[in-house]
């Protein structure tokens, strides 16, 4: 997805875009599609056009000061999961509304990388937080991208816990591929309300495996 590699910085800002033929090629759909989301980034302020040259990444200063308080307790990683409830189903729901091919295959990508790893009996904290940031490309907000960014180095804090909490002979690993291929499918079919509810479900499950069923009093 564009805005992907723009927020990861794999296309650095004032740097040029591949044109709109090779656009089409790497992400395997239509130019008019790709045509549609470089007028909406130019929209969006993400990249701008130079007459003759093609179309090139803005410089965001504003993302400079984007960020959240670091991960300094285990009550955070907790404040973490709290915060992703608020946004991530939501995100799989519009998801799941807006998808298009391009997102589909994006996450259905992710899921084989992650099916990799259960079959190895590894966790992967990488392709882990891919997958529920192509969810949040898919649902065509880039508030919902944005926050997932920025949220990245926190959300790597659990994964990295949570994985190694999934070790062992519990079949952990396998549980949670099948808690994201049934979030992948409801976002394939369409089902938004089943998207959002398998995305809390699978968070909240993923909050409790980590904390063994023991979840923190953050009034105090």
């Amino acid at each position: 997805m564009l805005l992907t590699r723009i927020s990861t910085g794999e296309y650095p800002p004032d740097n040029k875009l591949p044109s709109e033929k090779e656009l089409s090629e790497q992400f395997d759909v239509s130019r008019p599609i790709v045509r549609e989301a470089l007028e909406r980034l130019r929209k969006e302020g993400l990249i701008y056009s130079r007459q003759g040259s093609g179309s090139f990444v803005r410089m965001r200063t504003e993302q400079r000061s984007l960020g959240f308080p670091p991960v300094e307790t285990i009550a955070d990683i907790q404040r973490c999961y709290e915060f992703r409830l608020t946004i991530e189903p939501e995100a799989a729901y519009y998801a799941a509304l807006r998808r298009n091919e391009a997102a589909i295959r994006a996450i259905a990508q992710v899921v084989d990388l992650l099916s990799t790893a259960t079959d190895q009996q590894r966790h992967r904290e990488d392709a882990d937080f891919a997958f529920h940031l192509a969810i949040a490309d898919a649902s065509n907000n880039h508030y919902y991208s944005s926050a997932m960014q920025a949220l990245r180095s926190h959300i790597a804090v659990g994964m990295k816990l949570h994985g190694l909490a999934l070790m062992g002979p519990g079949r952990g690993l396998e549980k949670v591929l099948g808690e994201h291929r049934e979030i992948y499918e409801a976002i394939r079919d369409g089902d938004a309300e089943v998207a959002r509810q398998r995305m809390r479900q699978h968070l909240e499950g993923s909050r409790n495996r980590l904390f063994e069923d023991r979840v923190l009093d953050l009034s105090l």
